[in-house]
């Protein structure tokens, strides 16, 4: 059995999967502020009704990375060392950073000579005692290290040298690399690369606290945490990787939905407590968002889902000031307290929903027409359809996928062809988790000037399936799932850039 745990911003789901992919155990908890403790509570819920030792597998999809960027806590004092002049000087690292956020990791920044053509071709020798200087200095003082170097994804030569001055100097440290984490763009990789490098502390509490929580459950489980493209990554992996645990928790509902209701290809609509999350799905996987995403104010480049938010859900304020307005302000998790439905004294649009027999939860509030509840839902209606519409790719019909506890509000969806909202909808987020694969992906510039396109395309699912390996699949099972080709004809040399994913299922110790 797996056991499947994904925090949201309302509320902590849990589920418990069998050998047969069967849902045998399922809870909604409120989210605590402590978000651990939600952890704690909703998998002692659902551990409760199985026998715990038949549990193998923990996946957590879980927000202690997000939260600790939106609030600027235990963070790591962070050295930001960039390999890319005099290329590179126009433009500071963590120019575009929030002040209160570079703040937050020391706002430690160095540019040192070196770095690579897009062909692999170095620009200047790598200046190393610039980098053992910049390091000497701040040793006492920094915790962990971002190294970011011109086209490293090309050529990574240079940062692997850089990493091994750092680890002569700082011993234990944890050191990010960019051309593990982020694809082509240099600002935007560098500024993922600095985030993970500032997250490893955060994600090495959260880790031990779960483990934690698992062994006093009694259980005897590998854990794995889930990353934001729908896949998962086992322990060590994330300790190296905390960046790729941010939006987990829309990767899931998206991947969530489409084991429900078998869609492989269409929409996902997840509506929420204080929020909707509307995806894509491609080949049953998150459609991943083609421009740089935004994270804590950051631009970034590395994989993340394309996904628009809109500020509708379960906790959303309706107020009547001559006309009927639903949201952006939301009451989130003390719904069960504020809600007229709960002897409240705020209207939400779950009171709508309840009004019109559409849920059965509380009570009807005799506080509420069935005109103003008709109205609140069609607003609800409104913003949702056109967050829909802007996902599509194409002027027909989709199918949709309508999940999370919130989609009670959606009475119909226009631009569908059809609308499956499968059963066990209210936690597809957890059950996203508990059925996620493992993967591995590359986004490299390839020279085809001494290669055919068939050995770049080899060389890259290597690659790709070595990052997998590592993540925890199953060599066996794994497999392309995505292939992109893109070619540069700005850039000499007849260059194309590869983007490969493959996924493989988790390898059983």
């Amino acid at each position: 059995m797996r056991l499947g745990v994904d925090v949201g911003g309302t509320n902590t789901d849990a589920v418990i999967l069998d050998e047969k992919d069967d849902v045998v155990s399922w809870t909604k908890t409120p989210t605590t502020d402590d978000v651990t403790e939600g952890i704690k509570k909703a998998m002692k819920s659902v551990v409760s009704e199985v026998e715990k030792d038949r549990i193998t597998h923990v996946m957590v999809g879980t927000t202690h990375c997000t939260n600790a960027i939106a609030e600027r806590k235990n963070l790591a004092e962070t050295a930001v060392l960039r390999i890319g002049a005099p290329a590179t000087l126009a433009i500071k690292p963590l120019f575009e950073w929030p002040e209160d956020l570079r703040k937050a990791i020391g706002n430690h920044t160095i540019i040192v000579e070196g770095g690579h053509e897009f062909d692999g071709e170095e620009i200047k020798n790598l200046d190393e005692e610039a980098i053992r200087t910049f390091l000497t200095e701040l040793k006492d003082e920094i915790e962990s290290v971002s190294i970011t170097s011109v086209f490293s994804p090309v050529n990574p030569e240079h940062e692997e040298r850089a990493q091994e001055i750092a680890r002569e100097i700082l011993k234990d440290s944890p050191i990010s690399v960019s051309n593990e984490i982020g694809s082509i763009g240099l600002l935007e990789r560098e500024n993922a690369t600095a985030l993970n490098a500032a997250l490893v502390p955060v994600i090495e509490r959260t880790s031990k606290s779960i483990t934690d929580a698992i062994n006093d459950l009694g259980l005897n489980a590998g854990i794995y945490f889930c990353q934001n493209d729908g896949t998962l990554m086992d322990l060590d992996y994330a300790r190296n990787y905390p960046v790729l645990t941010l939006a987990s928790g829309p990767s899931n509902s998206i991947k969530g939905a489409a084991f429900l209701s078998e869609i492989k290809d269409g929409i996902v609509v997840d509506v929420g407590g204080t929020t909707t999350d509307i995806g894509a799905l491609k080949n049953g996987f998150p459609r991943e968002s083609s421009s740089a995403v935004e994270i804590g104010g950051i631009k970034t480049n590395f994989r993340m889902p394309d996904l628009i938010s809109v500020a509708i859900g379960g906790g959303s304020i309706v107020k009547k000031d001559g006309k009927i307005r639903v949201g952006p302000e939301s009451v989130g998790k003390d719904l069960p307290n504020k809600s007229l439905s709960f002897n409240g004294t705020t209207f939400t649009a779950t009171d709508a929903a309840v009004r019109l027999g559409l849920a059965d939860i509380g009570e009807k509030s005799p506080d509420i027409s069935e005109e103003d509840a008709k109205e609140a839902l069609s607003k609800a209606e409104e913003e949702i359809q056109e967050g829909v519409e802007k996902m599509k790719t194409e002027r027909s019909k989709v199918p949709v996928a309508l999940v999370g506890g919130g989609s009670i509000l959606v009475r119909h969806v226009e631009e569908a062809s059809t609308v499956d909202k499968p059963e066990h909808y209210e936690v597809a987020n957890a059950v996203g988790a508990a059925i996620s694969q493992v993967s591995g992906e590359v986004d490299k510039v390839f020279s085809l000037e001494n290669k055919t396109r068939e050995e770049v395309i080899e060389e890259a699912e290597e690659r790709a399936i070595d990052k997998a390996k590592k993540a925890g699949a199953d060599p066996k099972t794994i497999e392309t799932v995505n292939l992109e080709e893109i070619p540069l004809a700005y850039l000499p040399g007849n260059a194309v850039r590869i983007k490969l994913k493959v996924a493989g299922n988790l390898k059983i110790k």
